[in-house]
């Protein structure tokens, strides 16, 4: 669709031109039962008053409403934080013409595109993400616009461009007729060699990119033969994350193969995105280090089942689909049995954006409680994300809340049933 054709969606917002007041009065949420800190037990029957988007108070039952302050009625939901998305492509939704669209669209169409997709990730209640490679602009101005209350979508912490060398998996000239593009550079996110590397992470930086993100290794979704295995070398990891790291940036890595994920580790790497071939070196480098794994269980079930549909994939990808998606499940289940730091992340864009939730009953199917999941999308992802203010529901934290018809622990598909969501102190979905 170009931008001409998704205008009428977006302009269908109320906030186009004319964003929300800040909400100055309480606001009393009458909560049936509360998981105020994810991985401890709900609580029932409590008030949560929200004052100027942050939690104020917690009090027990249903006390009298304050003079002047309204009620919200969940007396009959389960309430907790918004939930967290580590790994984002809000920018871009994965479909049969992807790669056309990658000449006919302008960064204009992309961002155009982004607002849809962010509205309906926020109303599926996930308040915050971490969007890990876009290219052009689009990204920046749609967290920017987000920001400043002129649209709908959730909180962003944004990458920029995902840094690669020449040829790899990031390189979105792959495939493509030589004529077509010129050779892309540091400014695209194409580093190779330490002097490279160190001036791409600068270059994202002065972008305006909140965290970086790399390639360790091949993916799935390249146009190329060149596997899964380790892309960057040694030194150009090392020259990447110290650089990030000195400029106050955290460093996500893309990383499959063993040798690429062990790399990674070893240069100090915050987190890494997919894990798929873990070992025991690489699973007690993790627990050494305290990087995170961002397992998207839900990237390699929708790659598997994209593949099964003939023509959807070229050749090249498909074969990787079907050999790299079902490893996931299996690698996560070993580094969570033996202890991993893991934060929640879908790969959205190659999912639809909206069924984030979709995540949850992969991750309980590879043997996570139901309890561990939330603490992944909440107090885990909030501490990958170095954001200290979201992730429970504790006095102080930001009002970021939202409520299911029924309660998670219980039934992990409800988090697909999202019936109210409050950002920052401000409704945007539910009564």
């Amino acid at each position: 669709m170009t931008i001409l054709g998704l205008l009428p969606l977006v302009l269908a917002s109320p906030w186009i031109g004319a964003p929300p007041a800040a909400q100055d009065t309480e606001t009393w949420l009458r909560c049936g039962m509360a998981l105020v800190v994810p991985g401890e037990a709900p609580r029932p029957e409590v008030t949560l008053v929200v004052r100027e988007g942050r939690i104020a108070a917690i009090r027990e039952g249903y006390p009298p409403l304050a003079p002047g302050a309204r009620a919200v009625d969940l007396r009959e939901a389960f309430v907790l934080p918004g939930l967290i998305d580590c790994h984002t492509h809000l920018t871009h939704e994965l479909s049969r013409t992807s790669r056309l669209e990658r000449v006919e669209e302008s960064d204009a169409d992309r961002a155009i595109r982004a607002v849809v997709y962010a509205r309906r990730t926020l109303e599926a209640g996930f308040t915050t993400v971490r969007n890990v490679g876009s290219s052009g602009d689009a990204i920046f101005a749609l967290r920017d616009a987000i920001e400043k209350g002129w649209i709908p979508g959730p909180r962003i912490l944004a990458a920029g461009e995902s840094l690669s060398p020449t040829g790899g998996h990031s390189d979105e000239t792959l495939g493509y007729r030589e004529d077509l593009f010129e050779l892309p550079g540091p400014a695209l996110g194409i580093c190779d060699g330490v002097a490279e590397c160190r001036k791409g992470v600068r270059l994202q930086v002065k972008r305006g990119a909140d965290v970086i993100k790399l390639v360790a290794t091949g993916g799935v979704l390249s146009a190329t033969n060149a596997g899964t295995e380790q892309q960057f070398f040694g030194d150009e990891l090392t020259a990447i994350i110290t650089t990030a790291h000195s400029l106050g940036r955290k460093v996500a890595a893309h990383a499959h193969g063993t040798r690429g994920i062990l790399a990674a580790l070893h240069a100090g790497v915050d987190s890494i995105e997919h894990g798929t071939y873990l070992d025991d070196e690489a699973i007690a480098l993790f627990k050494e280090t305290g990087a995170y794994l961002v397992p998207t269980l839900l990237a390699g079930q929708t790659v598997v089942d994209l593949a099964q549909d003939e023509g959807y994939f070229p050749a090249v990808i498909r074969e990787k689909a079907l050999r790299v998606g079902p490893v996931l499940a299996a690698s996560l289940g070993r580094a969570y049995r033996a202890g991993v730091r893991i934060a929640f992340g879908t790969d959205s864009g190659v999912s639809r954006h909206g069924e984030n939730w979709r995540e949850f009953p992969l991750l309980v199917a590879a043997g996570v409680s139901p309890a561990d999941a939330l603490v992944f999308a909440t107090r885990n992802a909030a501490d990958l994300l170095g954001l200290d203010d979201v992730g429970t529901l504790e006095v102080g934290m930001r009002a970021d809340i939202i409520a299911l018809p029924a309660s998670p622990l219980e039934e992990i598909s409800a988090l697909g049933r999202v019936s109210f969501v409050m950002q920052a102190g401000r409704i945007v979905k539910g009564p």
